[in-house]
Parts: C-alpha cells; structure tokens; sequence
C-alpha cells in the first residue's frame, strides 16, 4: 500500500473523532460531559462550538480523495485544531488535567494535527515529483 493511501486511511479515520464528537455535542449539549441542567447560555455556547467541532471533522473528511492536492485546506483546518489544542492546554494550566476524553482531544489537537500535516506535506511533495 502507499504511503498516500495509508495517510488517507489515517486522516479519514481521525475525521471520524470531531465529526461523531461534534455531532454528539450537538444533540446532547453539556450533558455529553455530565453537565445536565447547564445554565442556557452555556448550553448554547456548548453546542454550537460542538458544531464547529463537527464542521472540521468534515473539512478534513473533504481533503482524503485528493489528499496530495489538499494542503492549504489542511493546513487552515489543522491551525483551526491547534488553536483549541492550545486554549484546552491553557485550562490545564490554569485548573488541573480533565478527564480522559479531554485529555484524547489535547493529543490529538497538539500532536497527532501537527504530525498528520507535516506526512501530508510529505505526500504532496512526493506527488509534485
């Protein structure tokens, strides 16, 4: 199998993570984490991040079939992840280590992201050749 194969095999099995996580913050707002009864501000605000969370998850979904030619896309995406990754690692600072769900979505934004964009640079430098 080739290595373009293999890395879309991998981003589209990583997608899966925001869009099932996406969708399920959506339906189940805060209760998706035991916060049953959140006020309704924060209901919103849980939700509708929980979308966005989805739209990645699908952004990336986009990216597999022509995966080699898809790199601004994924870079723009992968920023966006980065960029929670970072403010999620700024709560651990501030408070203590969340559950392990969170603690999954920290690996995944701030190492597993970054990893997948350098590979695709990779593919897309091997396809240009």
């Amino acid at each position: 199998m080739t290595e373009r194969r293999w890395l879309q095999i991998v981003v589209a099995l990583a997608s899966l993570v925001p869009i099932f996580a996406g969708v399920a913050g959506v339906l189940l707002g805060p209760a998706m984490i035991d916060l049953a009864g959140a006020a309704t501000d924060i209901d919103s605000h849980y939700r509708y991040l929980s979308g966005l969370l989805f739209g990645i998850g699908i952004g990336f979904a986009t990216t597999v079939f022509q995966i080699e030619t898809r790199g601004a896309r994924f870079r723009v995406l992968a920023a966006f992840v980065v960029c929670g990754g970072f403010a999620r690692l700024l709560s651990l600072i501030l408070h203590s280590a969340p559950g392990k769900p969170m603690l999954f979505g920290l690996v995944m934004e701030l190492l597993v992201t970054p990893a997948l964009v350098v590979w695709q640079a990779r593919v897309a430098a091997k396809a240009r050749r």
